[in-house]
């Protein structure tokens, strides 16, 4: 796979044909082990023609492993901690851009210790131990979670999230991957048109409803797909995961597919 130091050898993002902005959960790491390969092959072998930016939850660290152990392609950028951290990846890691970041680390405010203050022994959230900057999220038990916590954060200012009926995210107010992505790219000066959002989850519905092209890949979270409906911008793959992604670029008309689509 191409290694972040080899990645200043080829086009900027914004003289690529197209611009893949995608999760990793279930959309870029869901579908078959062929799927997923066939996908991933197609990238590398295109790299002068196709950008990638991981739209996540998921923190810098993860992020690295994955595409260190598992072999995934090296994105050129991140959007990780869903929506609050915007960052290039080097070839020392992940960088945060400042110049991008500020208004998220201004919304937050260093509010981690009223936040887990606020909810602290609250029914049906458990702490994750990760130390996020700008964020604090918990593991949810959908059938004991009591929604007064939903109140709680907004009393504080902040926003609050719930994806796949499994996680319970704060976020600054405003901040989320929609917005996020949608910095990225004016900064890195992509046409819009030419970027392609992918996700399967609500911790995807501000990117997937940003305006940008966007796929809902198959076996999406019903909750994602109600809440999609109508957007025209959307296009509901029925394939899921890594041919979903397929699926759109081929809908959408951005770039060549594999031989044998």
């Amino acid at each position: 796979m191409l290694a972040p130091d080899l990645q200043r050898s080829i086009p900027p993002l914004a003289a690529r044909r197209f611009t893949l902005a995608t999760d990793l959960d279930g959309t870029f790491l869901g579908g078959s082990d062929a799927d997923r390969a066939r996908l991933y092959h197609w990238i590398e072998a295109n790299r002068a023609s196709i950008g990638l930016i991981f739209v996540t939850g998921r923190d810098p660290d993860f992020i690295l492993s994955m595409c260190r152990e598992r072999g995934l392609p090296w994105p050129e950028y991140v959007v990780g901690d869903v929506g609050t951290t915007i960052a290039e990846v080097t070839a020392n890691g992940i960088a945060p851009l400042p110049e991008l970041e500020a208004e998220i680390a201004a919304a937050w405010a260093d509010s981690g210790p009223r936040v887990r203050a606020a909810l602290d022994g609250h029914p049906g959230l458990s702490l994750q131990p990760t130390a996020f900057r700008y964020r604090v999220s918990y593991d949810l038990d959908a059938q004991a979670f009591n929604p007064s916590a939903q109140a709680k954060v907004e009393a504080l200012g902040l926003d609050w999230l719930i994806s796949d009926d499994r996680f319970f995210d704060v976020l600054p107010k405003g901040i989320s991957k929609g917005p996020s992505i949608r910095r990225l790219v004016a900064h890195l000066g992509i046409p819009e048109d030419r970027v392609l959002c992918a996700g399967d989850t609500l911790n995807d519905f501000s990117m997937l409803a940003s305006g940008l092209p966007a796929v809902a890949v198959g076996k999406s979270e019903p909750a994602l797909t109600r809440a999609l409906a109508g957007v025209r911008t959307v296009h509901h793959a029925r394939a899921p995961g890594a041919a979903g992604i397929l699926e759109a670029v081929a809908a959408f008309d951005l770039h060549a597919l594999p031989t044998g689509d």
